[in-house]
């Protein structure tokens, strides 16, 4: 979580004075409530997948406020169940509030253990709330002479407020509190502490379900109290109270006076403990260290808080304060090759600023930065021939380590200077997504606030950023950049050893750094477009929209707006009166699904119009985006990305050629838009036949189905053979369309349930189904069980390569969240392998491509087929290399085969 200074300019620190104790209370339960929804729960979670968000919070407003507030005494109340006095008393108290989330639920037992290992007094009493047992003590603790602080996001906790008692509420998330003493409630209500829960009673609270009064709000209900004085002396005199308000107070009464004794709370809670016995105490440092690394809260920024309010021991080796100091230079013309030669023998963390589209770019200003505080920036404009020629040396240099986030994008780009990057020992963006596939960000400034403790800042920046000594204003965009590069090369240090603990380390160095390095090269090179074909088909389908537009308006009569779903269901289910569909939040839904029902359920043309219409429409802006995205060149440079799909498949953007569609008359039509550029003879295709279902004979190591494979008879039709007890030449294409259906099904962890939609068969005859299936493959049966029960034992998954999935929600009590988490855990192993195993491929084919000294070279990776571009006279050798190097790439126990195709263009090469 990022450190702001936010919480120390309104909570500001309070000495102790004359030796007068001064205990801290605080509402476990609050707090880390406030934490979980405070920081995204994906960006926090340890390698097995416990969430971290809640504790992470928790633990960094606790030892800033430590630090804020120096407090002698402290103790934590949690609540332990909804179950208390006040639901005793009304059945209703808090009923309204959804289920517990399960990634908070676990983390508050480690809280607990945190709390512990820091010796810090915990309190939890059956029937009571946190706030009672905070209120015990901090009367308590008030009538001792002691100085109270409570820190507390119930504002009930108003009530307890006097000169010695006083409440940080956090207005803020965690990071910042607010302090109220009886002046400021004062001023916030306009009433004392002692008339807010008068007040309270009148103004009702939603979130504890506490009715108020109708029409009566904060503004009337403090009013009141003010007019009066009391609660007790206005229900007495409530018969003076005038006006519909007044009859409505009068009317509820009864609910207003319960809500009055449930908002009291009580301060004579039998505890264990009383306030001497809440003296802080030293921490115990190695059960606190065990719990911080099970946590995996390493950065050095959030332990040395945490260690600094250690009231025992002193830190023997405190880390860096202040930030990390950098030695940085802005470098002239002429000094680069001496920075080099005196720093870039050990490796250097690299950070640039660059431009790309449409496959071209340029490098406005780079940074490097090592281990010893050293730092460079420069202009590549700037470079004289002397600092031209040593950096090309170094940046392509394979001896001499470069730590990148994002290396791809930097070897793309640089290579238009001339640069080739060699010698990358580290992508931090792929390290962190090796480590958790799972979350959604892998930006630079996250990882190092999560990782690091450190937000990335120019000049100036307070403790916990970098910091660059002196610098004027001018040189913050360069500082900037440096701080980049050291944090690259920090974060790098920290994942070589988040890799090797979760065994990704050779992931990373043999399959996704070389991955990288090739997509750098697909990128530039892209894929040859025939403009005018493209731009027709364009048209084709615009006019086909058209048409669409017109039918559906003549069916109905009148013109309306097919993109309204508001007047689609006016349409629809208003004046055409056709059956309804799933109810939604705003009427009934018209997607595609429920039109394809309306459609089989209605013989009216309107459903299947409409269908074309998004149909046509789709197509047309696929095609729109793939001529826009055009380059001089006359060729699309699309952009792939390895840390978006979580089985570790490869994505495209700009444009994403996975929209394409591969099976349609319309999808081939687009696909004979790409074709082989000048200078080239062919394009070649190859891929996989069925290599999901290859990985899960192979991973299930079931006899019959490898043996399925190794026949070299049709797969479906063999295992349609054994599943329905027929011969062979009796498998009708509706049972091979069954078996297909059914094989892919398990593959992608798909249900009965599932499979009985996509047959459109009854979820019995599909079950059924797959009972026999299971009876003839038992091993597959057995295989797809023992995942599962690994996977919810270790939290993870693996493919063939030890590619990890993390899947906490295994364990989770909402069966929804479980069922999902359930088939992630059969899909992934599969899925992730194909895409390790395709990975190896292309790294295979390139290699031996270069090997044989052969021109032809790769272009695209797409649905897990490769695309060559083939030079003249070379389509045997690479046809020959494709087959080779393709069925070779792993081991499986039912043999890769290779499908090959060639053709002018992307199409007429498909097979």
């Amino acid at each position: 979580m990022a450190e702001t200074a936010s919480q120390t300019s309104t909570v500001t620190t309070s000495a102790q004075g004359g030796g007068r104790p001064r205990l801290l209370l605080l509402d476990g339960h609050s707090l880390a409530y406030r934490a979980f929804y405070a920081l995204p729960v994906e960006n926090f979670n340890t390698a097995t997948g416990q969430p971290t968000n809640a504790i992470y919070g928790f633990t960094s407003m606790l030892a800033n406020t430590l630090r804020d507030e120096r407090p002698t005494h402290l103790a934590v109340a949690f609540d332990v169940s909804r179950k208390t006095w006040r639901s005793e008393e009304f059945a209703e108290y808090k009923a309204n509030r959804t289920k517990t989330p399960d990634e908070f639920r676990s983390q508050v037992e480690l809280i607990g253990e945190l709390l512990d290992a820091m010796a810090v007094k915990r309190f939890a009493v059956e029937g009571f709330e946190a706030d009672d047992v905070i209120a015990t003590l901090a009367t308590q603790a008030a009538a001792l002479g002691y100085e109270v602080l409570i820190v507390t996001g119930d504002r009930d906790a108003f009530q307890l407020v006097t000169e010695h008692i006083t409440v940080l509420y956090p207005t803020k998330g965690v990071s910042e509190l607010t302090r109220y003493t009886p002046a400021a409630v004062e001023e916030k209500y306009g009433l004392t502490p002692r008339q807010y829960p008068d007040f309270a009673a009148l103004r009702g609270d939603p979130s504890d379900n506490l009715p108020g009064i109708p029409g009566v709000g904060e503004k009337t209900a403090a009013k009141w109290i003010k007019q009066f004085g009391s609660f007790a002396d206005l229900v007495e005199r409530a018969a003076e109270v005038k006006g519909k308000a007044g009859e409505n107070l009068r009317a509820h009464l009864e609910s207003v006076q319960l809500n009055r004794r449930l908002t009291e709370l009580v301060r004579d809670v039998a505890l264990p403990h009383g306030p001497e016995a809440l003296v802080r105490e030293p921490y115990d440092r190695p059960a606190l260290d065990v719990v911080l690394e099970a946590l995996e809260f390493r950065h050095a920024n959030f332990r040395e808080r945490l260690y600094a309010a250690d009231p025992g021991t002193v830190v023997e080796e405190p880390v860096i304060a202040g930030g990390v100091e950098l030695d940085g230079s802005v470098l002239a013309a002429g000094e680069l090759p001496g920075w080099l030669a005196e720093h870039g023998g050990g490796a250097l963390g690299l950070a640039a600023v660059d431009t790309w589209a449409l496959g071209s770019g340029s490098v406005a200003e780079i940074a490097l930065a090592d281990a010893g505080g050293a730092a460079a920036w420069f202009d590549p404009a700037q470079l004289g021939e002397a600092d031209e020629r040593a950096f090309a040396e170094w940046i392509a240099d394979p001896a001499r380590p470069k730590v990148l986030h994002g290396a791809k994008n930097a070897a793309r780009v640089f290579a238009e200077h001339g640069w080739s990057v060699g010698g990358v020992s580290m992508d931090t963006a792929l390290a962190a997504y090796l480590i958790k596939p799972g979350r959604r960000s892998f930006a630079l400034d996250a990882l190092s606030v999560e990782y690091l403790g450190r937000e990335l800042a120019p000049a100036g920046a307070e403790s916990g950023q970098l910091a660059f000594g002196d610098g004027d204003d001018e040189e913050a965009g360069a500082e900037a950049l440096m701080a980049q590069a050291r944090t690259v090369l920090d974060l790098g240090e920290v994942f070589e050893e988040r890799l090797a603990e979760v065994g990704a380390a050779d992931l990373l160095r043999d399959v996704e750094l070389p991955t990288s390095a090739l997509l750098a090269r697909l990128e530039r090179a892209g894929i040859a477009a025939d403009r005018e074909h493209l731009e027709r088909l364009e048209q084709r389908f615009a006019d086909a929209v058209m048409q669409a537009v017109k039918e559906a308006h003549a069916a109905v009569g009148h013109e309306f707006n097919l993109g309204s779903p508001k007047q689609l269901q006016e349409v629809f289910f208003g004046e055409l009166g056709l059956p309804k569909t799933k109810k939604t939040k705003t009427g009934y839904t018209t997607d595609a699904d429920a039109l394809a029902w309306l459609a089989a359920q209605t013989d009216h043309e309107l459903p299947v119009i409409m269908l074309r219409h998004r149909e046509q429409a789709k197509l047309r802006v696929t095609v729109e985006g793939l001529v826009k995205t055009i380059a001089e060149d006359g060729r699309i440079h699309t952009s792939f990305s390895q840390t978006v799909a979580a089985t570790g498949r490869l994505s495209s953007t700009d444009p994403n050629l996975q929209n394409v569609p591969v099976r349609t008359d319309e999808g081939r039509e687009i696909r004979r838009g790409f074709v082989v550029g000048e200078g080239y003879e062919s394009l070649l295709t190859a891929d996989y036949s069925q290599i999901e279902l290859r990985v899960m004979a192979h991973l299930s190591e079931d006899e019959g189905l490898i043996a399925a494979f190794t026949s070299g008879e049709d797969l479906h039709t063999t295992v349609g053979s054994q599943v329905f007890g027929v011969p062979k030449d009796a498998v009708t294409a509706e049972m091979r369309r069954k078996i297909k259906a059914m094989s892919y099904g398990l593959a992608y962890g798909l249900s009965a349930f599932g499979l009985s939609q996509q047959l459109g068969v009854e979820a019995a005859e599909a079950r059924v189904l797959m009972d026999t299936y299971f009876e003839r493959f038992g091993g597959v049966r057995d295989y797809l069980r023992r995942v599962v029960e690994e996977a919810r034992a270790t939290g993870y998954t693996e493919t063939v390569l030890g590619r990890r999935r993390y899947l906490p929600d295994l364990n989770s009590d909402n069966r929804q969240r479980r069922e999902m988490a359930e088939r992630m855990a059969l899909n992934a192993p599969i899925q992730g392998s194909a895409a390790d195993i395709v990975k190896i491929a292309m790294l295979r084919v390139d290699q031996a491509l270069t090997r044989e000294s052969l021109t032809s070279r790769i272009l695209l990776q797409v649905h897990d087929e490769v695309v060559i571009e083939v030079a003249p006279g070379e389509r045997a050798a690479v046809e020959e290399l494709v087959r080779r190097e393709m069925a070779s790439a792993y081991p499986l126990r039912a043999p890769l085969d290779v499908s090959v195709g060639v053709g002018r263009d992307w199409e007429s090469a498909a097979h």
